[in-house]
């Protein structure tokens, strides 16, 4: 009978997504000593997460709700749904860019605050709409701030309305870039993007590197008029910068996914209660994903899209397994074959890969692990989970 596992939500997760736990699992809001933790957007920075937790996955792309260094001290792997979520963003953001094309939210907030007989109705709204005269997106340049799952399909869809695209991402993948548009105009710069575009939208992480990407100097290089999009994280932007540009038109709209007092009211800025992910189909998708990785880890030691891991799968072909992790430092490798050795244990397969700071290891091996030799793996310098994965 193969091994029980608990899972503790924090949030709740689309059942569709936790019918893809195998049967052995127990799933509950309050389960004891958890095994592994799926949650979307609790913060778990402001709680205690039990040593048994042996894996967390987030119900979505970004992770900033979890103590990502923190779990990569314990050995801990943090699993996302990259992708999963995707064309619900992009949905939202052509449905913004269009929004602050044709002046949407200042002409509903304009018909709500109309009084009278539907004949006085009439005769104001024909002579207020002139103050919303909007603009056509065919013709206009998209920029684009993070060209990856989401970035790619904006792209895509924004050139199929017509828009010519370019585009800035230091850091695009090789997977990322053969999903791009070919006809997407490479940026060297954010100032490069900015000075060009007639709409800019964002769709990168709150990092260091990201923190205010838009702020007062990047307004001021923009060519005046430009709709402003934030779908990504709420602190890639300076709210007072927008606000500034707003003022002496170098902005025209902005448009976000993520309200907050200094914005609200104001002119022709429009924030959505972070509706980005906000769909039955995404909430699903990313459900299903994270439960299937999770599972897969704990039962099997494989690792897919863990943002503190590296990706490590390998079929089985014993029923004796190890999962190791480990910091990633020299000749971890040949101490932990050393160990298989002076125990007598065969290694049938193995793979080892490292992400950045991080690294693991899968072995399988021809006989079954001893106690002592669990101790011994787990005593060596850098290694900082050990778990033993026997088929049952």
């Amino acid at each position: 009978m193969a091994k029980s596992f608990k899972i503790q939500t924090l949030n709740k997760i689309s059942a569709r997504g936790l019918a893809r736990l195998p049967g052995h699992y127990v799933v509950g809001d309050a389960v004891d000593h958890p095994d592994g933790i799926l949650v979307r957007s609790h913060n778990m920075h402001e709680i205690d997460i039990p040593p048994s937790v042996q894996a967390i996955g987030r119900a979505g792309a970004g992770t900033n709700n979890i103590p990502v260094k923190k779990m990569s001290e314990r050995g801990v792997p943090v699993f996302n749904a990259p992708g999963a979520n995707s064309n619900a963003v992009k949905e939202l953001v052509i449905a913004g860019m269009l929004m602050g094309a044709r002046n949407i939210g200042g002409a509903m907030a304009f018909v709500d605050g109309l009084e009278g007989s539907d004949e006085e109705l009439h005769k104001k709204t024909e002579a207020g709409k002139k103050h919303f005269v909007g603009r056509e997106l065919p013709g206009r340049t998209l920029g684009i701030i993070g060209l990856g799952a989401i970035g790619s399909l904006v792209a895509d869809a924004a050139i199929r309305l017509g828009m010519q695209v370019i585009g800035f991402d230091p850091g695009i993948t090789v997977e990322a870039a053969w999903k791009l548009p070919a006809s997407v105009r490479k940026a060297e710069s954010v100032e490069e993007l900015v000075k060009a575009a007639d709409f800019i939208t964002l769709h990168v992480p709150l990092v260091d590197a990201t923190r205010n990407l838009i702020n007062t100097q990047r307004v001021a290089l923009m060519k005046g008029g430009v709709v402003l999009l934030n779908f990504a994280r709420e602190g890639v932007v300076d709210n007072a910068a927008v606000l500034a540009g707003l003022k002496d038109g170098q902005l025209h709209a902005y448009v976000c996914d993520f309200p907050a007092n200094a914005l609200k009211g104001e002119k022709n800025v429009v924030c959505l209660p972070h509706l980005g992910a906000s769909t039955e189909e995404a909430e699903e998708n990313c459900a299903v994903m994270v439960a299937e990785q999770v599972s897969d880890y704990l039962d099997h030691g494989n690792i897919l899209n863990s943002v503190n891991f590296p990706n490590v799968s390998m079929p089985r072909e014993s029923k004796y397994r190890l999962g190791i992790a480990n910091a990633n430092v020299p000749n971890m490798v040949g101490q932990i074959s050393t160990a298989l050795a002076e125990a007598k244990l065969n290694i049938h397969n193995m793979v080892n890969k490292s992400k950045g700071e991080m690294a693991y290891t899968l072995v399988d091996v021809d006989s079954p692990v001893s106690d002592a030799l669990l101790d011994r793996l787990k005593a060596i310098e850098g290694v900082l989970r050990v778990r033993y994965l026997p088929a049952e």
